[in-house]
């Protein structure tokens, strides 16, 4: 059996003062969506609190209404986005609609329903909700360096989930198939590096999420499919 040794890592002042600064960013984009009582979280080193200063903040939307309601609540709380776009990663993965304010800002949500493996894709990188946030709450989830991060009360310890497979699954509650698929996933970027999208469409001003996603169901057979299979 494989000997795991976690790694304590001690947070500086400096790093809780940007984890706070970003936290606090994340509650305000997300705060419109939660006062519409529309459930919304955030996922990743947000999360789990081992941020650095170009950690993104994408506010996840798992079970969204209408994207035009979502442009709605937004718009009518000031919020202003850079650009729009559906993007769908490989052909038998949900596609999904992003409204991005900036680089490191935005929203996220899958525009149909999402497979189980899918939902647990948040748990396993560790996910957030706002009442999360609001209390100081950091929860545990693998990083891209594929490290189990639990969250201390100094920091984090950080242990390789090679080899711990089954028992990360069960820390994070999720099935060890998601586990295993990311680990997959994750070393096979290490070895080909980034590859590209299926899907990677950009919204004009007056076009609507609804109307190009059914543009794009009747040009990409994969995407009909992945519609039927759900």
């Amino acid at each position: 059996m494989m000997r795991t040794v976690a790694s304590e890592v001690v947070y500086s002042e400096g790093h809780w003062e940007m984890l706070g600064e970003q936290r606090a960013r994340a509650i305000s984009i997300m705060r419109p969506l939660h006062d519409s009582h529309i459930h919304c979280t955030v996922y990743g080193s947000i999360a789990r609190g081992d941020t650095s200063e170009g950690s993104d903040i994408d506010v996840f939307v798992p079970t969204p209404p209408s994207p035009t309601m979502i442009e709605a609540v937004l718009e009518s709380s000031g919020i202003r986005y850079r650009e729009r776009q559906i993007i769908q990663a490989t052909p038998s993965y949900v596609a999904k609609g992003y409204i991005i304010i900036d680089d490191l800002h935005g929203y996220s949500f899958p525009l149909v329903d999402m497979r189980s493996n899918e939902a647990e894709f948040t748990r396993f990188a560790g996910q957030a909700s706002f009442t999360d946030l609001e209390n100081n709450v950091r929860v545990p989830g693998v990083n891209k360096g594929l490290f189990l991060i639990e969250p201390t009360s100094t920091g984090h310890n950080e242990t390789l989930v090679q080899g711990i497979e089954g028992i990360v699954a069960r820390k994070l509650g999720v099935d060890i198939r998601i586990v295993n698929e990311r680990v997959r996933a994750l070393k096979r970027r290490e070895k080909v590096g980034r590859t590209g999208v299926f899907i990677k469409r950009d919204l004009e001003p007056d076009e609507s999420f609804s109307s190009v996603f059914q543009e794009l169901v009747r040009s990409k057979p994969a995407l009909r499919r992945r519609l039927r299979n759900r």
